[in-house]
Formats: C-alpha cells, sequence, structure tokens
C-alpha cells in the first residue's frame, strides 16, 4: 500500500476549499445576474471553477445562445425583406441603414458639442478682455442656444419620465396604503380607479395643456411648460398600477400581523412603516415597475404633441421631415425606447431585489 502524503492531502483539502467559497460566490451572484439580465454568466463561471463543461454549456447554449440566435434571425429576415417593402420615402431601412444612421445622429452631436464649447470660449475670451479693460459692467453670460442633439433628447426624456413617475409615486402610493387598510376608502376610490385607468394620454394632455398653461404662467421657471406638460401626463397616466398593487398589498397583510399592532397599540405611522410598507413591499415594487412602464410608453406620445425636445419630438419632427434618412432615425428611436424600457425596468427590478433583500435579512 502506498501511503499518501500529508502535504498532498493537505493541498487537495485547501484547493477543495477554495473551490466550494468560490462556487459559494457564484451562487449567491447567481440571483444578480438574472436580476440584470445576466444570467448566462452564472455557468461560465461554474465551467470556470472546474463544472462539467457539457452540461454547463447545455446552460449556456439555452441562455444565451438561442437569445443571439433568434436575434441574428429576425436581422436577417429585417435585411432581407425590408427592401421589399416600398413607401412614400423609398424602401424600408435595412439593419445597415439604419446602424450607419447612429453613426450620423453622433457626428451631429460631437460637431454640436464642439459649436457650444467655441461658443462659451468666445464668450469667456470677450468678458476677460471687458474686465481688463475695466468694462465689468458691460460683461453678459448666456446660454448656448443651438439645436437639441439626440444623445440630449434621450436625457430629456428620461428626465422626464422620472419627474412624472415620482411624482406618480408620491400620490400613488399613501393612497393605495389608505384603500388596502379602509374598505371605506377602497370603496371610495375604486371607480375613480376604473374610470381613469383606461384613459388615454392623448385624452389628457388637452386638459394637462390647458391647466399648465393658466397656473404655470412665468417664462423663466426651472421647468419649460412642455417639460411639465409631459411630466403631468405621464403622472396621469402611470399613477394607476402602482394604487392598485398597493393597495392589494396592503389588504393581503396576515391579519395576525394586523391583530398584533392592536395588540401592541401601535400608532397608525408605526403600524404603517413596520408592519404595512414591508409585507406589502413586493407587491409595491410591482406597481411601480408596471408604472415606470406604462409612463415611458405614455411619454413618447406626450412629447410628440407637447413639443417637449424628447425622443418624442425627435420622432415627430423626423416624420414632418420627410427626408430620405427620416425612416431609418426613426427606426432608431424605436431601438433607443424598446432598449431604454428595457434598462429601466432591469433597474426597477435590481431595486425591487435589493429592498426586498434588506427586508429579509
Amino acid at each position: 500500500m502506498t501511503a499518501i502524503d500529508p502535504e498532498t492531502l493537505a493541498q487537495s483539502a485547501a484547493r477543495a476549499e477554495r473551490r466550494a467559497v468560490f462556487h459559494a460566490r457564484i451562487t449567491r451572484a447567481d440571483g444578480w445576474f438574472k436580476v440584470l439580465g445576466l444570467a448566462w454568466l452564472t455557468p461560465m463561471l461554474r465551467i470556470a471553477a472546474g463544472d462539467d463543461p457539457k452540461a454547463q454549456g447545455r446552460e449556456i447554449w439555452q441562455l444565451l445562445g438561442v437569445p443571439l440566435l433568434a436575434i441574428a434571425l429576425f436581422l436577417g429576415a429585417w435585411a432581407a425583406l425590408a427592401p421589399k417593402v416600398q413607401t412614400s420615402l423609398g424602401a424600408i431601412p435595412g439593419p445597415a441603414q439604419v446602424w450607419d444612421q447612429v453613426g450620423v445622429l453622433w457626428a451631429d452631436h460631437q460637431r454640436e458639442a464642439q459649436k457650444a464649447a467655441d461658443f462659451y470660449s468666445r464668450q469667456d475670451a470677450r468678458n476677460a478682455k471687458l474686465i481688463a479693460e475695466g468694462k465689468a459692467d458691460k460683461v453678459k453670460s448666456r446660454d448656448y442656444t443651438g439645436k437639441p442633439t439626440y444623445p440630449l433628447q434621450i436625457w430629456t426624456s428620461i428626465k422626464t419620465v422620472f419627474f412624472g413617475f415620482l411624482i406618480g409615486t408620491v400620490i400613488a402610493v399613501p393612497l393605495g396604503i389608505m384603500a388596502g387598510l379602509s374598505k371605506t376608502a377602497n370603496a371610495a376610490m375604486n371607480p375613480l380607479i376604473q374610470i381613469f385607468k383606461p384613459v388615454s394620454p392623448l385624452a389628457w394632455l388637452p386638459i394637462v395643456t390647458m391647466v399648465v398653461s393658466a397656473l404655470y404662467t412665468t417664462t423663466d421657471g426651472m421647468f419649460s411648460k412642455s417639460f411639465l406638460i409631459s411630466a403631468i401626463t405621464v403622472t396621469l397616466c402611470s399613477l394607476w398600477p402602482t394604487i392598485i398593487n398597493t393597495a392589494l398589498g396592503v389588504a393581503s397583510i396576515d391579519r395576525d400581523l394586523v391583530n398584533v399592532s392592536k395588540v401592541l397599540k401601535m400608532s397608525t405611522w408605526t403600524k404603517i412603516t413596520k408592519l404595512v410598507l414591508p409585507s406589502a413591499l413586493p407587491l409595491i415594487f410591482t406597481g411601480l415597475r408596471l408604472s415606470l412602464g406604462v409612463g415611458w410608453m405614455v411619454l413618447i406620445a406626450a412629447e410628440m404633441l407637447a413639443q417637449n425636445p424628447g425622443l418624442g419630438k425627435f420622432v415627430w419632427d423626423e416624420f414632418q421631415n420627410g427626408s430620405s434618412d427620416s425612416l431609418a432615425r426613426i427606426m432608431v428611436a424605436v431601438f433607443t425606447i424598446g432598449i431604454i424600457g428595457f434598462v429601466l425596468d432591469r433597474m426597477m427590478f435590481a431595486i425591487q431585489s435589493l429592498f426586498t433583500f434588506s427586508n429579509n435579512r
């Protein structure tokens, strides 16, 4: 019988321990990979940790290979069929033409950024000269008034949807808690929710426009009228999922917990913060995710009509422009809207997972 070297045993044990620690870390990270849409990273890491490559390869194919194949088939079908569809602006642009317009839009942004930098450099030089000549009273600072570029329009839309979403959240969560805690409040709110929930943003927009124009009369305020009109329209169309899901989450709290709060004579505020919100948090976040998705869809229509300088206005301007590149640019906007919508949903899902994890610790 061959004796086993104790040092070899120790090294094997150390390798096994390191592998176990690595696998434990991969398992913990897997939850966040799923939240971020990166679940395919887990089998890759497990292969690196020494797992069976064949089994993990099937997992990679399912999680990454199949989606990539579907995207490739979609792009191939699009490239083949697009030239066959003729419109008043010419053939439907294929993937290559749309990608070319991405480069054109980015080049436009860089040129406009350079113009803005040159403008401010000239302004600073002029003001410095006036100060040196003792004419500080003639110093003037103006903002660059060039056209908004595509990245800036994306940023405008994101700011608008978050502003409207935050207003909606501040309104919807307290109303949902009231509806969940009180049958009377629920009975009072339910018919209003059922009436206003299906109303289109195109119906809200004229009302919001008239109200904002009547109340917001300043011309040098923090927000432009078009921004407020778009954001408030987003609020009115997106707050309903949060109200409904918050009310459902609060109403479904374990009655034993409610009875304990009565026995302990908790104040209303303590009951809401220590009992109601932690228990209803998953459904509240579900409502918030739905509301943000609805708000992002509503925003594009609102910006088209309110002329808020975001993605909606970009699409409308390109439609009105009618140039040979307009259709490709509109399709760039379509993909941009879809990708941002996906990122916003993943972001809300990540925040929900973070809060839920912290609440369950």
